[in-house]
């Protein structure tokens, strides 16, 4: 039992090397870079455009039937969008704040609006270089673009993504969600860890039985509403305290590049703290340029990898612009960003400092939604990666294999999991991040012909 401890010991040492390297300076240079590389060569149009993509995805709740595909434009971003709305949107902004100061929240803006560029160019190679398999159903996404967009000699760097993206699927899409929610609910309205834990995977269950079909309906209903009563509440909570928002950007603004005035959760925060912390918990929240969103907007029907594309940016607006937005400002608002307490309490503290009896359960009840459909959006993921290692057959399997983990994060210690699972879901972006530079060329020569025809 001891060797058995030392070598899990041993093997969490290594982990967190890895991580630490990682979710470094390289991997956030890399993030930023590629990003505001892909913003410049398309001409800014990602900012520019959003009115446009909001009214694609307007038009694209009921797509013709002509155009392939499986789910519509909107559901595909709704897809997305469960596995991005999630914990990182309530404890992750809240993390961010309380190690890197409210300095913090303007690097997550910095982050989003780069990142625009990233989920745009990612979804228009998911749909130019999908294709359909056995079941006559679409697949694409970071693995298939590689192969087919750059050939067989990169075939092992799509490989090397869909095992990443499977073991980080079982941890941050599964068990960690699991026992984000249990905490949450047990905290606030004493049920036993494992009894939510079962619940939620009987839900769960009931949801990926149906495919990407049954996921992209239940986000559809589910995403917009739960996305909407949180923002509702945030705004009470602003409104309330309206006279403090002007002072409080002002404090965003000036803690992002002084860091004299970021000393709240952690004293002694620095200028490159608020940006690391603050570019890493935007990439975990939003995603952009981790390359799971893509495997969702492959499956979209449409005939236009751009549109798509417009559509799927959104993704990162409305997680982080917006709902991110809500959460940070709401913390630095009530005061309650150098309170010393951290994650989803602290959120919960700035909610119920100003909603007293009402913000802690509103948080905790978004908390419960969010990380339920993160598990559904990131199972989809998930088995699109185990179905490019293993074939169409496998589908099956993850599927009862996925569902019976689901309670386990209830009764585990996730501290090694959840470590591991966040080296994988960097991993990711290493080999997503090369593929988009070297297909850049297609994603602006695709962009130019779109809004030239237009």
């Amino acid at each position: 039992m001891e060797t058995m401890q030392q070598i899990l010991a041993t093997l969490s040492d290594w982990v967190g090397a890895v991580n630490g390297f990682v979710w470094g300076v390289p991997m956030l240079v890399g993030i930023l870079g590629v990003g505001l590389f892909l913003t410049i060569g398309l001409r800014f149009m990602s900012v520019l455009n959003i009115p446009t993509a909001f009214r694609l995805l307007w038009s694209g709740r009921n797509p013709d039937g002509e155009r392939a595909g499986e789910i519509s434009p909107f559901n595909a971003l709704m897809t997305s969008l469960s596995a991005t709305i999630g914990t990182g949107n309530i404890a992750g902004v809240a993390t961010a704040i309380f190690l890197g100061g409210p300095g913090a929240l303007f690097w997550m803006w910095c982050t989003a609006l780069v990142g625009m560029a990233t989920k745009y160019a990612e979804a228009v190679c998911a749909v130019k270089f999908r294709e359909t398999d056995d079941q006559g159903n679409h697949i694409g996404g970071p693995m298939y673009y590689i192969k087919n967009g750059l050939g067989k000699n990169w075939m092992w760097l799509g490989t090397a993504f869909a095992v990443f993206g499977t073991i980080a699927g079982f941890g941050i899409g599964n068990t960690v969600q699991t026992n984000s929610v249990a905490d949450a609910i047990n905290a606030t309205f004493g049920v036993p860890p494992l009894v939510s834990g079962l619940v939620i995977m009987v839900l769960v269950g009931l949801v990926l039985i149906g495919g990407v079909k049954r996921i992209a309906e239940v986000a559809g209903k589910l995403v917009p509403f739960m996305a909407i009563s949180y923002v509702a509440a945030g705004l009470i909570v602003l409104a309330l305290n309206i006279t403090e928002i002007p002072s409080a950007i002002a404090l965003i603004v000036h803690s992002a590049f002084n860091p004299e005035a970021a000393l709240g959760g952690a004293a002694g925060v620095t200028m490159w703290l608020a940006i690391r912390f603050g570019v890493a918990r935007g990439v975990f929240s939003n995603e952009a340029g981790l390359g799971s969103a893509p495997i969702a907007h492959a499956a979209a029907k449409t005939n236009n990898p751009v549109e798509q594309g417009l559509v799927a940016m959104l993704g990162t607006f409305i997680d982080t612009i917006i709902v991110c937005s809500i959460t940070g400002l709401a913390i630095v608002v009530s005061g309650a960003w150098d309170s010393g307490v951290n994650g989803a309490p602290l959120t919960a503290l700035a909610f119920g400092s100003v909603l007293p009896g009402l913000g802690e359960p509103i948080v905790a009840i978004a908390l419960a939604v969010f990380g339920f459909t993160t598990i559904l959006g990131w199972s989809y993921y998930c088995e699109k990666c185990v179905q490019y290692l293993f074939g169409v057959k496998s589908i099956k399997v993850f599927r009862v294999i996925f569902i019976l983990v689901v309670p386990v994060g209830t009764i585990a210690s996730l501290d090694f999991i959840w470590l591991l699972a966040d080296t994988m879901n960097a991993m990711m972006a290493i080999p997503n991040l090369i593929a988009l530079a070297l297909l850049s060329p297609v994603v602006f020569k695709l962009t130019r012909e779109f809004f030239s025809s237009k």
